[in-house]
């Protein structure tokens, strides 16, 4: 078996994304909106280069998903009364329902991972994945803004 760090990462997240796809098309989500949802859903309205700066993707790529997610009915938009320039997302209750959803598929989806883990072996690979994170975002030169 591979035991590279990078090796191993990879075929975790491929089996996670594996495991997770079905249940984001059953709620009828494409891929990469449901951290969306629950960024909204956690943190309240934001403006939308809020989301694009937490989740390290380009502005366009956030408009894209939130377009898609507006016409499917997940969020609103709303002009910032403070910019003419910034857009403010805001989840409705079909979006609230849909993250609902997506938290216990990933409830479900982490206990299937994480089967045989005590507690404290939880806690202590959340805290290395964490530290992993943090580490590559030093690299990058963006210090530890995120959890």
């Amino acid at each position: 078996m591979e035991r590279t760090f990078h090796m191993l990462l990879y075929r975790a997240f491929h089996a996670q994304r594996n495991h997770l796809r079905p249940c984001i098309a059953q709620i009828g989500l494409e891929v990469g909106q449901p951290k969306l949802l629950t960024y909204l859903s956690q943190n309240g309205p934001c403006p939308q280069k809020q989301l694009a700066a937490y989740f390290d993707v380009d502005s366009a790529a956030i408009s894209r998903m939130l377009d898609s997610l507006e016409k499917g009915g997940f969020i609103t938009r709303k002009m910032s009364q403070h910019s003419r320039r910034s857009n403010f997302v805001e989840l409705t209750e079909k979006g609230r329902q849909a993250c609902e959803a997506w938290q216990s598929c990933c409830e479900k989806f982490e206990q299937q991972m994480l089967q045989g883990f005590s507690e404290g072996e939880r806690a202590q690979f959340a805290d290395f994945l964490s530290r992993a994170y943090q580490n590559l975002r030093i690299e990058k030169g963006e210090g530890h803004e995120r959890p």
